[in-house]
């Protein structure tokens, strides 16, 4: 396990007084940045300036020079560095808290990292992958692919053909990963690109532990908060493409039939594979046409390709969701709950924000976004769910920032003990009080932050 030197705290493995928070938030921080696989890809701002939950940080996005010409005698000419600001809320306080009863306050440290803090510091861990790695819907105008069609046969075409993306958007080459879900990896693993020694040139390595490693312009790694699910798990029906010669590339007003159910405008469907929100239909309750947002169809669909309408729920709330809000939301009308990792968007607008489900509770019909609400929402406006399928996310650092400020410590005379511990980017802040009622020390392990996408030309989506 990784630990942190500290000038002004040593624990022992013997240590019987473990209630150190100064030890407590810097071995925090070592398991938290060892767990993570996203958070430690992007961009992130930090600065050791105290914030509160809701205060604005300006970011920067950094700016680009222009070559000039000049003659023998010319001056050279000056440019300004252009960065842009841009604004960063921080609007996500993530906290794991757990009670350490008197009855086991006599164990070491080391003990106690390993029943506590570990576990809490994993699901600390994926709760940041999570959330940066839900951004991926913003990315979607970037997708190159099929869903729920990818395999050891097309998994290098699909690879240049994402990387192609990029360069076209001008992106840059170094510092590229590709971020793989549990299944796509596995396609990936079954091409001897990925694993035959005599190409990797790793003696092995890649074989023998299953790692993608750097190929074909990107790092490579396999995220298990990568969203991929199936067809089984969500609610849909289906039609088919109605055109002898298929629908082109760019085409925007589908011609469908063998759909018995209206659709609403905002709805995802997804043709021959190929996500889309609806703007329109023609045809009412049996649609004939479905018309989705420029610019189109990313390949030729096929005639009777399979056209796959997703479902929509609604907000179960009679008083609505103000703009901001960032705790879990009720929803309703699903026949399979909406899955950890599926977008979410709500309302008729094929341009209404993309969300992702980052927990899911179908008992208590709740679901947790990957950032609070952009906009308010008011009681049964829709909820629609996104296609299945995989959605590996490629992306350079500089496409997503995760923007960490500390917290403060509680005010002397709390009766609680507290300490922040800040590095690489990075701040967790450990508070530790005593509760009477429960017999024990409440552990509580905090840090705020923000997180914004910076520049869609710098990810793209390769759908499988």
């Amino acid at each position: 396990m990784t630990t942190f030197n500290t000038p002004f705290i040593v624990a022992h493995d013997n240590d019987v007084d473990a209630f150190i928070p100064e030890v407590w938030a810097n071995e925090s921080l070592a398991i938290l940045e060892e767990h993570m696989v996203a958070g430690n890809l992007v961009h992130r701002d930090f600065e050791p300036e105290i914030a509160d939950f809701g205060d604005v940080v300006n970011t920067r996005q950094p700016g680009e020079f222009e070559s000039k010409r000049k003659g023998a005698d010319d001056d050279v000419t000056i440019q300004d560095v252009e960065a842009t600001n841009v604004p960063v809320t921080l609007n996500q306080h993530v906290h794991a808290s757990f009670m350490i009863r008197d009855s086991e306050a006599s164990k070491s440290f080391k003990e106690l990292v390993n029943v506590y803090l570990v576990p809490a510091m994993i699901a600390q861990a994926r709760f940041v992958d999570q959330v940066v790695l839900g951004q991926y819907g913003q990315f979607l105008p970037n997708a190159y692919g099929g869903l729920r069609s990818l395999s050891s046969s097309n998994v290098k075409s699909r690879i240049l053909n994402t990387r192609n993306l990029l360069n076209v958007n001008k992106a840059y080459m170094q510092g590229r990963n590709l971020i793989w879900t549990p299944s796509s990896e596995t396609s990936a693993l079954e091409l001897d690109l990925f694993t035959a020694a005599d190409q990797t040139g790793d003696g092995g390595f890649a074989l023998s532990e299953a790692s993608l490693g750097r190929k074909l312009g990107f790092d490579n790694y396999m995220c298990q908060n990568m969203t991929g699910f199936g067809l089984a798990q969500t609610d849909y029906v289906t039609g088919a493409v109605n055109q002898a010669a298929g629908e082109g590339k760019g085409e925007t007003a589908i011609t469908v039939d063998g759909l018995s159910a209206a659709i609403a405008n905002g709805q995802w469907v997804d043709i021959a594979g190929d996500p889309h929100r609806v703007v329109s239909t023609t045809g009412g309750s049996t649609p004939t046409v479905i018309t989705v947002a420029a610019p189109g169809l990313r390949q030729l669909a096929a005639n009777d390709a399979v056209v796959i309408v997703y479902g929509k729920g609604a907000v179960n709330k009679s008083s609505g969701y103000a703009a901001g809000y960032a705790k879990d939301i009720l929803v309703d009308g699903f026949t399979n709950f909406p899955v950890v990792g599926q977008m979410l968007s709500f309302g008729t607008s094929p341009t209404s924000a993309i969300y992702t489900v980052i927990q899911a509770s179908s008992a208590n019909g709740t679901v947790l976004l990957d950032r609070p609400l952009e906009a308010a929402l008011s009681n049964d406006d829709n909820a629609n769910i996104g296609p299945a399928g995989e959605y590996n996310f490629a992306f350079h650092k500089n496409a997503l920032a995760l923007v960490v400020r500390p917290l403060a410590t509680p005010r002397a005379g709390t009766g609680a003990l507290s300490s922040v511990a800040n590095y690489n980017g990075l701040s967790m802040r450990a508070t530790i009080t005593y509760n009477g009622t429960k017999q024990g020390h409440l552990v509580t392990l905090d840090m705020l932050m923000g997180v914004k996408v910076l520049n869609t030309d710098l990810g793209a989506i390769l759908l499988g």
